[in-house]
C-alpha cells in the first residue's frame, strides 16, 4: 500500500542531512567551532569552509555519503508498517554511519592510518583533518534514519521519539565516555615509535613507582598506587563517620540548629577543591598561623609536618565530609520510625535498637557515601598538588607524566588505568556488600511516629566531635577570606586589597570600562562554559531519567549501568582519556571550548539523571496515559506534563553542574588551553608561583559568585506548582496558624 509522499520526521532529517553535506564546512575549523571565518574563506566551494560535496571532489571518500542520504527517497510513499520502508532507512542509517566512521578513522593527518590500505593502494598525500558542522549533522541524520527503521520495525512500541531519544544518548556516551577510555587503554601499550607491544605496557604498569612496598620494609616511599589508595579508604571512612555523625546530630539529639548545619554543608562544595589546602598551608604551614604560634609559646623549630598524608586527609575531610552528610541525612530521615518504636515496644534499649535496628537500615547511605569519599579522594587534583610533598598519589602523577619534562602520554595512560581500576573495583564492592536486600522503611502509608532520641552519653560524643569539627571549618573559612586582604602572609601582615586590584581591577580608557585585572579573562570564560555546559547536562540528564523511569526495552539494566559508568571515572581519567582520544581525529577538539564543555557534561550527567529518577519516580504514571489517550505523543507528553513537575530535579542538576564546571581541575587541568583558561587552572597557577593571596582573593569572589547563581537558578526555575487546592490550602494554614 502506498501513499502520498515521506514521512514528516525522516524528511526533516533528510533535508538537515543534504544541507549540512551540501553547505557546511566538512572538516573543523582551526580555531574550534565557535570560529565563523569559515564563511569568508572559499565557502563552500574551497578551503577551510568547504562543503562534503565539493570537499568530495577532491577526497572522493567522502561522496558516498550522499548515496546514503538520498537512500530513504527509497521509502517514498509507503507506510511505516511496509517492511520496505523500515529496510531502507535500516540501511541508510547504518550504512551511513559505519562508512563515516570508517573513512574517518582510515584517514588522517598523514594520509592512511592503516598500513594495510597504504599497501593497498598506495601512499596518500591529501590528508583528512576532524569532524566538522557539515560532518556532525550528517552522522546526526543517518543516526535519526536508523532509530526511525527501528521504530519502525516495532521496537519499544514504535515510538519515534523514544527511540530516537535511546539511539542519542548511547551514541553520546558511547563517543565520549566509553572511546576516550577505550583509546586511553590503546595508548597505553603504544611504543616511542607509533608501534604497540604488550611488554612495553606491562613495564610501564609493573613500574616500582606505582607498586612499591618500600614503606612496608623500612624504606622511605611507597608505590603511587598503594598512597593513593590508603588515602582514599581513609578518606572514604572518615567522612562517612563525620557525615554520619552530623546526620545524626541533626535529626537524633534534638538540636535546635540544623538549618545552620545544612546551610554550611554548602561552603566545602562551592569551593574550590585546592582553596582548603591553602587555607591550611596558613594555618599550619611555616610561616602559618598556629605553627608560629605555637614556636613562639614553646622555643619549638617550626617543621613541614602538614606536607604529606597528613595534610592531604584534612584537606580531603574538609571537603568531602558535607557531602557525605548530604547523603546520609536523608538516609537517616528515611529510617521508618514505627520500626524503632517496635523495638523499643520488645524492650530494646535506645542503644540496642540503634545498632541492631536503625543502623543496618542505614547500609545503603554509608555505601554511597563512602563511595563517593573514596572516588572524590582518588580523583582529588588540587589538594595533593599544594599538601603532598613526598606523598605522591595517582592524580598528580598523571598530571606530571604529561605535562612534565617527562612528557609520556603512555606512562599516564597506565596510571589512569590503575586509578580506574580501583575506582570501578570500590564500585562493584559497594553493590556487592549492599546485595539484593531490600531496605524500604517508607512504604507511602502514614506514619506518625517519631525517632526516638539517642542515648544521652552518646549524644555528648555526637555533640563534641560534631563541635570541634565545625569550629574548625569555621576557623579554616575565616582564614581564606582574611588571607585573601593580607598583603604577604607571615611577612607583611598589614591589611590590603591590593590582591583583589590585581585579580579584577577596572578602569577607564578612551574605549570606556576596561577589564585591567589579571584575572578577568579566566572569570569569563568560566562563567560562559559553565552556563552552557550546565542546561545541557541537566537536559541529557534528565532525557535519561525519563527513558529509565517512564519506557521498558530491551537492554534497559546495560543502559542504565553505562549512563553512571562516568560516576566512577575520576575527573583526572576524563582529562587524560579526551586528551589521547580527542587530538587527533576524526574527531579533532583539543584547544577549544567544546572539550571542556563536554567534559562537564558527562562527568556529571549521572547527577542529573539520579534526580530526575528520583522526583519522576513519585509522578503517577496515569499522567503519561491520559496525554496519550488525549492524542499527545511521547514528546509533547514529556515536554508539556513531565517537565513542568521535575523543576526539584532541574534545579537540582543545574546547581550541581554549574556549580562543578566553575571549581572542577581534576579534568580542566588537562583540557585547558591558553585561549580557554578556566578559573581553577589560572589559581593553581598562582599557586605555583607562590602568589598565594591572589589565589585565595580569585576563590573567594568564585564563592560569593556561585551563592549568587544558586540564587538565580532558584529563582529561574521556581517552584513545582502541584495544583490550586495545594496553595489555597496553604495560605488557609498560614492564616489560621
Amino acid at each position: 500500500m502506498l501513499r502520498h509522499g515521506l514521512d514528516r520526521n525522516v524528511t526533516f532529517w533528510l533535508l538537515t542531512g543534504l544541507a549540512a553535506f551540501v553547505l557546511l564546512p566538512w572538516y573543523g575549523i582551526e580555531r574550534g567551532y565557535l570560529d565563523m571565518r569559515w564563511i569568508t574563506g572559499g565557502w563552500p566551494f574551497r578551503g577551510s569552509g568547504a562543503s562534503g560535496l565539493f570537499a568530495g571532489l577532491e577526497r572522493p571518500w567522502l561522496l558516498p555519503h550522499l548515496v546514503f542520504l538520498l537512500l530513504p527517497l527509497a521509502a517514498w510513499g509507503r507506510l511505516k508498517s511496509d517492511p520496505l520502508f523500515s529496510a531502507t532507512l535500516l540501511f541508510a542509517g547504518a550504512g551511513g554511519l559505519i562508512w563515516l566512521l570508517l573513512q574517518g578513522f582510515a584517514i588522517g593527518l598523514n594520509g592512511f592510518e592503516w598500513s594495510w590500505l597504504e599497501a593497498l593502494f598506495g601512499p596518500q598525500d591529501i590528508r583528512q583533518f576532524g569532524m566538522g558542522y557539515g560532518a556532525l549533522f550528517t552522522a546526526a541524520a543517518f543516526l535519526f534514519f536508523l532509530s526511525s527503521g527501528l521504530a519502525a520495525r516495532g521496537v519499544v512500541n514504535g515510538d519515534t521519539f523514544v527511540v530516537g531519544s535511546i539511539g542519542f544518548v548511547i551514541a553520546v556516551v558511547g563517543i565520549f565516555i566509553f572511546f576516550p577510555i577505550m583509546k586511553m587503554f590503546i595508548a597505553g601499550l603504544q611504543t616511542d615509535d607509533g608501534s604497540y607491544s604488550l611488554s612495553v605496557f606491562i613495564a610501564k604498569f609493573a613500574d616500582r613507582k606505582i607498586w612499591s612496598l618500600a614503606c612496608m620494609t623500612g624504606g622511605t616511599r611507597c608505590g603511587v598506587a598503594w598512597n593513593s589508595l590508603f588515602l582514599a579508604v581513609m578518606v572514604g571512612l572518615f567522612s562517612t563517620l563525620l557525615g554520619l555523625v552530623f546526620a545524626l546530630v541533626v535529626t537524633r539529639t534534638g538540636f535546635r540548629f540544623g538549618r545552620f548545619l545544612r546551610a554550611m554543608t554548602l561552603l566545602p562544595i562551592i569551593t574550590p577543591p585546592f582553596v582548603i589546602g591553602l587555607a591550611i598551608i596558613l594555618l599550619f604551614g611555616l610561616s602559618g598561623t598556629v605553627t608560629t604560634t605555637i614556636a613562639g609559646i614553646t622555643g619549638m623549630q617550626p617543621t613541614r609536618w602538614v606536607y604529606g598524608f597528613t595534610g592531604v586527609f584534612i584537606a580531603q575531610l574538609l571537603a568531602f565530609t558535607p557531602i557525605a552528610f548530604l547523603v546520609l541525612i536523608g538516609v537517616v530521615e528515611g529510617v521508618s520510625p514505627s520500626m524503632e518504636e517496635a523495638a523499643q515496644t520488645l524492650r530494646a534499649g535506645r542503644w540496642h535498637t540503634f545498632r541492631t535496628v536503625s543502623l543496618p537500615l542505614m547500609r545503603p547511605g554509608l555505601a554511597n557515601a563512602f563511595l563517593l569519599g573514596f572516588i572524590e579522594s582518588m580523583a582529588d587534583f588540587g589538594n595533593p598538588l599544594v599538601l603532598s610533598g613526598n606523598f605522591d598519589v595517582l592524580s598528580t602523577e598523571i598530571f606530571f607524566a604529561i605535562v612534565g619534562a617527562q612528557n609520556d602520554a603512555g606512562r599516564a595512560a597506565v596510571l589512569a588505568m590503575v586509578l580506574l581500576f580501583f575506582t570501578l573495583a570500590a564500585f562493584y564492592l559497594q553493590r556487592f556488600w549492599l546485595g539484593k536486600k531490600s531496605y524500604t522503611t517508607l512504604t507511602g502509608k502514614g506514619d506518625s511516629g517519631h525517632h526516638p532520641l539517642l542515648p544521652k552519653q552518646l549524644r555528648y560524643v555526637l555533640f563534641a566531635i560534631a563541635g570541634v569539627w565545625t569550629v574548625f571549618t569555621l576557623v579554616v573559612y575565616f582564614i581564606i577570606i582574611y588571607g585573601s586582604f593580607v598583603e604577604v602572609w607571615g611577612l607583611k601582615n598589614n591589611l590590603t586589597f591590593n590582591h583583589y586590584v590585581r585579580a579584577f581591577g577596572l578602569s577607564w580608557n578612551e574605549f570606556g570600562l576596561h577589564f585591567s585585572g589579571a584575572a578577568w579573562d579566566s572569570f569569563w570564560t568560566t562563567l560562559q562554559i559553565s552556563a552552557i555546559s550546565a542546561p545541557l547536562t541537566a537536559a541529557i540528564g534528565l532525557l535519561t531519567a525519563y527513558l529509565l523511569v517512564r519506557q521498558s526495552f530491551a537492554g534497559k539494566q546495560a543502559f542504565e549501568f553505562t549512563t553512571m559508568l562516568s560516576f566512577a571515572v575520576p575527573g583526572t581519567v576524563i582529562g587524560v582519556s579526551y586528551i589521547v582520544a580527542f587530538n587527533v581525529p576524526p574527531i579533532e577538539l583539543t584547544g577549544t571550548g567544546l572539550i571542556l564543555i563536554l567534559s562537564f557534561i558527562f562527568r556529571n550527567m549521572p547527577v542529573g539523571v539520579r534526580a530526575g529518577v528520583a522526583s519522576m519516580s513519585q509522578l503517577d504514571k496515569s499522567l503519561d496515559e491520559a496525554s496519550l489517550t488525549l492524542g499527545a505523543n511521547s514528546w509533547q507528553t514529556f515536554r508539556k506534563i513531565i517537565l513542568p513537575l521535575l523543576r526539584p530535579a532541574i534545579l537540582a542538576a543545574l546547581v550541581y553542574s554549574f556549580v562543578r564546571a566553575m571549581t572542577a581541575i581534576s579534568a580542566v587541568i588537562f583540557l585547558v588551553s591558553a585561549r580557554y583558561d578556566m578559573a581553577t587552572s589560572y589559581i593553581i597557577g598562582r599557586v605555583e608561583n607562590n602568589d598565594y593571596g591572589l589565589a585565595i582573593a580569585y576563590s573567594t569572589v568564585l564563592i560569593f559568585v556561585m551563592f549568587a547563581a544558586i540564587g538565580l537558578f532558584q529563582l529561574l526555575v521556581g517552584r513545582r506548582q502541584l495544583g490550586r487546592r495545594f496553595d489555597q490550602s496553604r495560605t488557609n494554614w498560614e492564616a489560621g496558624g
